[in-house]
């Protein structure tokens, strides 16, 4: 059987999940209300988090399709995925154009000599300008200095969501058939090489409870036979054997247990348990190993800690120094994006305590919610850029960020962003809505995300993408708040609230448990406040003005995981449990807090 391998990858949410269900679904592969998105955090916030595997059969022809994440806090999925296949199906959608993760996995495609295959998707919106997106596409290609064979690539347009796809803008289609056709015309043969030795590379990982850790790979080479000896060669020459104990091709988006992998295919191989990314297998030990793949660096950091708050063990199943360990270790079998220092924890913060290095604030938030619905109870420090020196210059990384806003909302998203140190590259204007390209360090853009949403009242479109390291931009204040604190524990009172809401925002309700040193709100003023919040209504048997006054409390401004890596101040936890998530001073009372302002200032 002949196979075609491609990957379908774009900005996020312009249609790449839906597009695959669709192809499933219009070859018989895939269950009615199956989707590519199956993890519980990907259906709730309707966006690819890790890139997957499923297969098609076309006119006797099996194409193995690799759906991709959109987010650039996942961009070391793609750049992995772009290696073990022969062409990509670069979606962009017909309103918006081109965006920053459309640049980003454009660049790496090229790079790797890859022959994109354009879709235009969504072109049944309002607003759909399909003749403006190709121009600005065709744009792009040149400005990544794309070969010419690469600027001459074929265009479809397509409606995702309901699996139609056409060549022509005025042709009449009803399903996806011209796409398959194009794909079957234009992208190479990848079971060719049939009678070379065997020859596979590693391109991203998997994890089982009874088989362990999971090799995903795609044959360039030969075939080879379950229960067979393997060598395994790393990047840096060195070579090991292995036997494999299963191995499985991809069915849709079910596993299916094969005895043989045959050239071109992409499989799951068990038995080598101490396989990574990039590392070749073959059967030979002349057989020369492939060139490793690449994955960018990290660019924030954070200490992942053990929770010691007056509540810790309330709600957590695993609440020790090792079992975090542990959970972070089988983190890295597949998380090539994170990097973890388990040997040298910031003493100064606490003896039990992980550097997490991570791709960006949702990065780091997607691993800290699948630790906690799985039962874990930690807590971590403020995120912090990574600071590198080089030549005796002190380098941060920095970001490209585009942002569509309304007019009237443009001068208050401008006015933020400059005063973290960013710079406008570009700007202009079309139908009431303003498009900025944006340079700004990471530093500058860690925590801006929540009050660009407040700053456009929901309707701005903000999207990121690592560009590198530059010098590093000095001082950025971006913290203007205060932190209003708890001074006692208890049950919060309604009647406390209602007079501190006037001070600031607050991030609990009536009835909630506090402790003191827990941070219950801000403060506008931006002073730090301490408070009590369980204090209720002193009665007297006197009457005076204002006694059956109502009770109106502003509803809270409730704490997510992101929320709260965004708004925490260097001196503080947040607290992660099945449950809740608090924020919390380092230092529970007053008194020591004051004594360490002290000690600081001497």
């Amino acid at each position: 059987m002949e196979i075609r391998n491609i990957a379908i990858i774009a900005h996020v949410d312009h249609g790449k999940t839906t597009l695959t269900d669709q192809m499933m679904k219009q070859c018989g592969m895939n269950d009615e209300g199956a989707t590519m998105d199956s993890n519980a955090l990907e259906l709730e916030r309707g966006i690819t988090i890790y890139s997957k595997n499923t297969s098609v059969i076309y006119k006797g022809t099996k194409i193995n399709i690799v759906d991709t994440p959109g987010h650039a806090d996942f961009g070391s999925e793609v750049e992995r995925v772009l290696r073990a296949i022969d062409s990509v199906l670069l979606l962009v959608d017909a309103q918006e154009g081109p965006m920053p993760q459309t640049r980003f996995v454009l660049k790496k495609s090229l790079e790797l000599g890859l022959k994109p295959i354009v879709i235009i998707n969504k072109i049944d919106k309002p607003a759909a300008n399909p003749a403006r997106v190709h121009d600005e596409i065709l744009e792009l290609f040149l400005e990544l200095g794309a070969t010419q064979e690469q600027i001459d690539f074929k265009t479809m347009y397509a409606i995702g969501r309901q699996g139609i796809a056409k060549t022509n803008l005025e042709d009449d289609s009803k399903d996806l058939t011209p796409l398959f056709d194009l794909i079957l015309s234009d992208v190479k043969e990848a079971s060719l090489n049939k009678d070379g030795a065997f020859q596979a590379q590693v391109f991203n990982l998997g994890y089982d409870n009874f088989l362990g850790r999971l090799a995903i790979v795609r044959a360039y080479a030969g075939s080879i036979k379950t229960a067979s000896s393997i060598i395994v060669k790393s990047a840096d020459g060195k070579s090991r054997s292995a036997r494999i104990t299963k191995m499985f091709t991809f069915e849709g988006i079910n596993r299916k247990e094969v005895d043989i992998l045959n050239t071109g295919d992409i499989a799951i191989i068990s038995g080598i348990p101490d396989v990574f990314i990039g590392e070749t297998i073959c059967d030979n030990a002349s057989t020369e190993a492939l060139s490793s793949i690449e994955i960018d660096e990290p660019t924030i950091s954070l200490n992942f800690i053990v929770n010691d708050s007056p509540f810790a063990g309330r709600e957590g199943k695993f609440v020790t120094s090792r079992q975090i360990r542990e959970r972070l270790e089988k983190e890295l079998e597949i998380n090539v994006g994170l990097r973890i220092n388990f040997d040298t924890p910031d003493q100064e913060e606490i003896q039990e305590g992980f550097l997490v290095y991570g791709r960006g604030e949702l990065h780091i938030a997607v691993l800290l919610e699948n630790m906690r619905r799985e039962g874990y109870e930690l807590q971590v420090s403020q995120p912090h850029v990574i600071i590198k020196e080089e030549n005796g210059e002190k380098l941060e990384p920095y970001e490209e960020v585009t942002i569509d806003v309304r007019n009237e909302y443009s001068g208050s998203v401008i006015e933020k962003l400059t005063a973290r140190r960013g710079m406008i590259t570009s700007m202009h204007e079309k139908e009431g809505i303003i498009r900025m390209l944006i340079e700004i360090p990471t530093r500058g853009l860690l925590g801006y995300r929540g009050q660009f949403v407040v700053d456009t009242k929901g309707e701005g479109i903000l999207a990121s993408r690592f560009i590198g390291f530059k010098n590093y931009a000095g001082e950025i204040k971006k913290r203007d708040v205060g932190s209003m604190t708890s001074m006692v524990g208890g049950k919060i009172i309604a009647f406390s609230l209602w007079t501190l809401q006037e001070r600031g925002i607050l991030y609990v309700e009536h009835g909630d448990e506090v402790y003191e040193g827990m941070v219950i709100g801000n403060v506008t003023k931006g002073e730090e406040m301490t408070v009590n919040p369980t204090k209720s209504k002193q009665l007297s048997n006197m009457r005076s003005s204002g006694t059956d006054e109502a009770i109106n409390v502003k509803p809270p401004y409730k704490l997510s995981i992101e929320r709260g890596l965004e708004i925490m101040a260097e001196d503080e936890y947040l607290e992660i449990t099945p449950k809740s998530v608090r924020l919390r001073k380092k230092l529970l009372s007053e008194m020591n807090r004051s004594k360490s302002k002290t000690n600081l200032k001497k």
